[in-house]
């Protein structure tokens, strides 16, 4: 019997023992602590992304207006030029020739002119003294007459002919940089249909514009004059700056995706960016410096039922959120509902932040401009000096092993559950 007790005795001790252990760790591993930051002053922007290519603002395709073989080039890739400058010469051999038979032509239509002259001269003096008829004397006039339109008319021959052997010579048009050179020495080129490009010429490398192809889902924000920023794969440490100066109305459409070309201008004084580079842009659509800034995980945070056993939340007043009055004047009351939740209907301008005071949870009411998806920019509401909440770490400690992050709305239980019943 002594035995019987000596036994009921030692499974009670045990089982104090075990339930007050458990209670013990379990109220050292359900710690929650709040993550809380203060709001401060920064820049935030709101932005819309593209890509696009890096081209020259001014580009000139040196063509030509007439056949043949091309005899010289003297300039090649990369070249800078002048204005004025020799590029290239076609083979003048048959201009040339035509130049000499078509002067020969103008010098026999000359010598016509000048006997037609001296005839009608000679039948105009018989005609007024009667010696011959008139139609002899208008036949002698309609003779000079065509020698004196066909010398015309040879000499016209000659200076087109004179002009198209100067078109041999091709010159550039801008000064530049030759980007590309089409042609090489003994390579034909005919222009009978239209003009072939010989090389093209950018005007000024140290001004280069961005061709970005902005989403017709963005391009309702892109205006001119907004500043943008893009990186290139050649140096992708390098944030190169740009403003907006043109919005293209004429769409490109690919694969049933819309785009619009907004151009971009890009100083390049230090020539790094190079033609036809794909540049990452990004258009700032609005900015606004030195602003009051909080992280938009406080717009998200949500008080959970685990805080409800640590702190005091405050309920969260909707007549005060909607502008009303009702009730206790618009005044929190204090509350340990869990999952306290704001309004479906909630204004995008407006939000709510908790604030912690001491061991007490408040929310507060805030308005607010740009969200960045980092930081939000706060319009009023909060202050520099407001602990504002953006999430919660819950730790377990147990004895000889350090604290792990858990679930920031289920804390969980402690070890030392208790013993072996």
């Amino acid at each position: 019997m002594k035995r019987n007790k000596l036994i009921i005795i030692i499974i009670i001790g045990l089982l104090l023992i075990g339930g007050i252990g458990y209670f013990i760790f379990r109220k050292d591993g359900n710690k929650v602590e709040l993550i809380t930051e203060k709001p401060h002053y920064g820049d935030i922007a709101t932005s819309v992304t593209a890509t696009g290519k890096i081209q020259p603002v001014d580009t000139v395709a040196v063509g030509t207006q007439v056949s043949g073989t091309i005899q010289k080039v003297f300039v090649d890739f990369n070249s800078v030029v002048k204005k004025g400058q020799l590029l290239a010469q076609i083979d003048q051999s048959l201009l040339l020739a035509q130049v000499e038979q078509i002067t020969a032509n103008l010098q026999l239509a000359k010598n016509n002119l000048s006997y037609q002259e001296s005839n009608f001269n000679r039948q105009s003096e018989l005609y007024k003294a009667g010696g011959i008829s008139r139609a002899d004397f208008e036949t002698a006039r309609n003779l000079f007459q065509v020698a004196r339109d066909n010398v015309n008319s040879v000499a016209a021959q000659l200076k087109s002919v004179q002009k198209s052997l100067s078109f041999t010579n091709i010159f550039s048009p801008i000064d530049g940089t030759v980007l590309s050179r089409k042609v090489s020495e003994g390579q034909t080129v005919a222009a009978s249909l239209n003009t072939p490009t010989l090389f093209s010429i950018a005007k000024d490398l140290t001004k280069m514009q961005v061709q970005a192809s902005v989403d017709e889902a963005d391009v309702g924000n892109v205006k001119v004059g907004e500043s943008a920023t893009f990186t290139v794969d050649a140096f992708p440490d390098d944030v190169f700056k740009g403003t907006v100066i043109e919005v293209r109305l004429q769409p490109t459409i690919s694969s049933n995706v819309v785009t619009y070309t907004t151009i971009i201008n890009a100083p390049n004084d230090d020539l790094k960016l190079k033609p036809g580079m794909t540049a990452n842009i990004i258009i700032y659509t609005n900015e606004v410096k030195n602003t009051l800034l909080i992280s938009a995980k406080a717009i998200a945070f949500q008080p959970d039922s685990a805080l409800a056993k640590q702190f005091k939340i405050r309920k969260l007043s909707l007549a005060k959120y909607k502008g009303e009055h009702k009730g206790n004047g618009g005044k929190y009351a204090s509350s340990t509902q869990s999952n306290v939740k704001a309004p479906d209907t909630i204004d995008h301008k407006k939000a709510i932040v908790w604030k912690r005071a001491g061991d007490s949870i408040i929310p507060k009411h805030i308005r607010i401009g740009l969200d960045d998806d980092i930081n939000v920019q706060i319009i009023k509401g909060i202050t520099e000096q407001d602990e504002i909440i953006t999430g919660v770490n819950a730790s377990k400690q147990n004895k000889g092993t350090k604290a792990s992050d858990s679930s920031p709305f289920m804390p969980k239980r402690g070890g030392g559950g208790g013993g072996k019943r």
